[in-house]
């Protein structure tokens, strides 16, 4: 028995098989290690559930067969609004919350759960919206994410009325609404994502017959300059500071070390890194490939010594066993690749902020318009520059002309001197 694997004391023993959640408790211990869990982790995972119990009902009613994603979510909010009142520290709760979590995730693999009854209402619509945007719009899977995300906001504010039937009643007031209150404190980048996805919805909606009237006009125009910014890239002794002061001798700073070492000697994206797989790398060739994103060309590059024994000490090291074709996978069990841009760019700013380097942009696009200003400080033409970083058109380098700084003296107008009346 998988308990007894994790648990000596017979009254633990006996309080856990008895607990209304006895049987699934059992399958969710033997989940727990087969996909790596230490038997710490797993102990605190089934303490974490024990605080569940009284709020999925009473336990004199028996141990329960099944349970439904809404019994554990509101059981969960009941459990944090009684925890709130008590004065409970928010890192219990946090660290409650992975827990269930991760018995979610159990219950999904392990078939437990009816997810066609307890469906978000809003799931339809948005799994419809994606396969047109695959289908019809051929998004590639970055853009299919970035667009889930933003659309998964907007039918959540739209709460019970992310229906066909509410669709319908939907008025330009209300977009407006919506997109004024996200674009509130976020960044230009996230709002123009966010505009672009709108847009593209409403415009499927049309297309569906939920909305009988094109709404895609009513998301508000942000007024942008092309060009309008600096690059802010890190320089190079800032890059080789943040390099030395990631700690090589544990599993995660060997990952983090090799993460930081491509995107340093690169210039690639975030999403490049993370989606680095173990073919990419021709060790025979000393060749890496990058494959391109936001519509960029795929790059093939020199394996660098540093990149090399980089990837070797975390490959052969400190990689968790998975057959994941990724090269970087979370070194939490269960061990999978990094889900989110979001994740990767977490890693760069912790070790950023560690080092002490004072940026205003601490994701990993400072790695890279550091790597482009190095190139064009070092003599390289545009052109060059646009080939390495994978870009398809060559305008798209044009923003890295205000930091050519050899070239703008020689189109600097000199200082007026003051004449005398």
């Amino acid at each position: 028995m998988a308990l007894e694997q994790v648990f000596e004391c017979p009254r633990t023993l006996r309080r856990l098989r008895n607990d209304p959640l006895g049987k699934l408790l059992e399958g969710f211990c033997n989940w727990l290690l087969e996909h790596g869990f230490s038997r710490s982790t797993i102990r605190k995972h089934l303490f974490h559930l024990s605080h569940l119990t009284r709020h999925l009902g009473n336990p004199e009613c028996g141990i329960r067969e099944s349970i439904t994603t809404r019994d554990v979510k509101a059981s969960f909010k009941a459990y944090s609004f009684e925890c709130q009142k008590t004065g409970a520290q928010e890192k219990h709760i946090r660290r409650v919350g992975y827990s269930v979590h991760r018995f979610l995730h159990y219950l999904r693999d392990s078939g437990l759960l009816d997810l066609s009854a307890h469906q978000e209402i809003s799931q339809p619509l948005l799994d419809s919206y994606l396969t047109w945007m695959r289908r019809y719009q051929h998004a590639s899977d970055g853009t299919l994410e970035v667009r889930s995300h933003s659309i998964t906001r907007f039918v959540q504010w739209l709460g019970p009325e992310a229906t066909p039937d509410g669709l319908r009643r939907l008025t330009p007031e209300r977009i407006e609404d919506f997109f004024i209150s996200y674009a509130q404190g976020m960044g230009r980048s996230a709002r123009r994502s966010m505009q672009s996805a709108l847009r593209s919805f409403l415009r499927f909606c049309v297309q569906q017959g939920s909305i009988d009237r094109p709404l895609d006009l009513a998301v508000p125009t942000l007024r942008t300059y092309k060009l309008a910014t600096v690059p802010r890239g890190l320089s190079d002794s800032e890059a080789q500071r943040v390099l030395r002061c990631i700690n090589r001798s544990n599993h995660v700073g060997r990952r983090d070390y090799a993460i930081v070492q491509l995107l340093y000697t690169y210039g690639v994206r975030g999403g490049q890194v993370r989606a680095l797989h173990l073919e990419d790398i021709d060790w025979v060739h000393n060749h890496i490939l990058f494959k391109g994103s936001k519509g960029g060309k795929d790059s093939r590059l020199p394996l660098t010594p540093e990149v090399g024994e980089s990837l070797l000490d975390y490959l052969q090291h400190s990689r968790p066993p998975c057959s994941s074709p990724q090269v970087f996978l979370t070194c939490r069990a269960p061990s999978h690749p990094l889900p989110h841009s979001s994740s990767l760019s977490s890693i760069v700013e912790r070790h950023i902020r560690a080092a002490g380097v004072d940026s205003p942009h601490k994701g990993a696009g400072v790695f890279r318009h550091g790597f482009a200003t190095r190139m064009l400080h070092q003599g390289h033409s545009l052109k060059a520059i646009a080939d390495v970083l994978g870009h398809r058109h060559l305008s798209t380098a044009f923003i890295y002309t205000k930091v050519d700084y050899h070239a703008l003296t020689h189109v600097a107008l000199e200082w007026p001197q003051e004449v005398e009346p």
